[in-house]
């Protein structure tokens, strides 16, 4: 005799936008959601993975500055050495200094509203938002790889906003918010030994591009991407301390 298998849940549209009671967590919850955040973004075997999606996040950074500054983007590409490029033009230099100066903040801005997505009570909203515009991403991706790597990011996504319990939600847009304020910590890193170390690849630096542009030296850049960098994790600890 088959057992018939069980109904599935119904979901709850309206609870999936709507301000839910903030998660609660506690010290041993908060150090296993760090442990596990730097598991993703640390060791070499799982950065190689978390890292393309820390890359992604960059290049939508320099595409939504373009956008917001009335540049039209032509393209993003995504590659497995965890380079990228977003191609923009338009008229003036402001949009092209916006777009260039938010790509190495970006992982850690949208950490830090994740972060502060959880802590208030945001969790579903913020994960339908970011799915939302994986998707939209799709429409501007112009390689292969990079749309595998999209796909796989909106289908995480999804499968979160449908499935997964509030409690899980939080807890795993807790790890990914931390997991992107460390891959942000670290492509700055990366960035600022191309500088001191590695100058034959000046060409793949933000800062060094924008010097190009605007004459600005490339540590004044520098400076301000770790400005913005650091003001993202006092932002995402004080949400934390402040809940």
């Amino acid at each position: 005799m088959t057992t018939p298998l069980p109904e599935p849940s119904p979901v709850d549209w309206p609870a999936l936008f709507t301000r839910a009671e903030p998660v609660d967590v506690s010290t041993p919850v908060l150090l296993g959601i760090l442990a596990v955040a730097a598991a993703l973004c640390i060791p070499r075997a799982t950065w190689q993975y978390f890292g393309l999606f820390t890359t992604l996040v960059h290049e939508l950074g320099h595409a939504v500055a373009a956008v917001l500054t009335g540049r039209v983007v032509h393209g993003i590409r995504i590659r497995r050495n965890h380079s990228g490029d977003a191609l923009s033009s338009g008229r003036g230099v402001l949009g092209s200094v916006v777009s260039g100066m938010l790509g190495y903040p970006a992982p850690a801005i949208v950490g830090a509203a994740q972060l502060w997505s959880v802590f208030n009570g945001y969790t579903a909203i913020a994960l339908f938002a970011g799915g939302v515009v994986l998707l939209l991403t799709i429409l501007v991706i112009r390689n292969l790889f990079g749309v595998l790597v999209v796909l796989a990011s909106a289908a995480a996504s999804a499968l979160l906003w449908f499935f997964a319990s509030p409690t899980v939600q939080s807890y795993a847009l807790l790890v990914l918010g931390i997991a992107l304020l460390v891959g942000s910590v670290r492509g700055l890193a990366t960035v600022i030994g191309v500088h001191t170390r590695r100058r034959s690849q000046l060409a793949t630096s933000d800062a060094y591009l924008l010097f190009r542009r605007t004459g600005v030296p490339s540590p004044v850049w520098l400076l301000l991407f770790a400005g913005v960098i650091g003001g993202c994790v006092v932002f995402a600890v004080s949400s934390f301390v402040g809940r």
